[in-house]
């Protein structure tokens, strides 16, 4: 073991955290190309590397910006990847407490359904973010194509933080998937999986205030030594 690799990571990890809010300015093609160049390197199902990314910036941003607000006004949601039905148990809880840590630091009160509602919207505005990458996944793929996918957004969200860049996930950008296949020319033969918004993190911002929790690794492990 290379404690100072492992350090690293772990120092990656502990740090890295949702940007929902970011500062106007763009960043320069070379340090993209050199994120996204990285995440390439990310393990997939026989090396099929099943993502493709479309990357938005300047005026391309603001048009999927505007265009998917309207969007909500107009069209209904229909993911291509089923949402969860519901949330039960432990995944309740947690997800309760991520929106109560969030709520708090941004001063939404308990109960405001209202203020909740607007924070939600947020998320297709990208945040104020300058840029924004659709991931797609080969349709015949299926779920082993989104699995990859999701490896290569983590993997994404590390480089981000390692380059010093706000970024941040969001199953939201996949809600109206019809629309975002037309808005940028995506072929029918491809899923969109998710969005993923990034930038430079707007530090002064108490949406960027709190990091959430996670549960300890003994709660997820299952020996079996016999």
């Amino acid at each position: 073991m290379n404690p100072t690799e492992f350090d690293a990571l772990e120092g990656l990890l502990h740090r890295r955290r949702s940007c929902r809010a970011f500062l106007p300015q763009p960043v320069d093609p070379a340090l993209i190309t050199r994120l996204f160049a990285l995440a390439q390197r990310t393990a997939s199902w026989c090396n099929t590397q099943p993502w493709q990314v479309i990357v938005t910036r300047g005026d391309a941003t603001e048009r999927f910006r505007a265009a998917y607000i309207n969007e909500l006004q107009t069209g209904s949601a229909a993911p291509d990847l089923p949402f969860p039905g519901e949330y039960q148990g432990v995944y309740q809880q947690r997800r309760r407490e991520c929106a109560r840590q969030l709520y708090e630091s941004i001063g939404i009160a308990p109960g405001d359904r209202v203020a909740s509602q607007q924070q939600t919207l947020r998320n297709f505005s990208l945040f104020d973010a300058p840029h924004v990458a659709i991931i797609t996944s080969d349709r015949v793929l299926g779920t082993y194509g989104a699995v990859d996918c999701g490896g290569y957004v983590a993997n994404l969200l590390l480089a981000a933080e390692a380059l010093g860049l706000g970024i941040i996930a969001q199953a939201a950008l996949a809600s109206h998937a019809g629309f975002v296949r037309r808005h940028f020319g995506i072929d029918e033969d491809r899923l969109v999986v998710c969005g993923v918004s990034f930038g430079y993190a707007d530090h002064d911002s108490p949406a960027n205030g709190f990091y959430t929790t996670r549960a300890p690794a003994q709660e997820t492990l299952l020996w079996h030594d016999s």
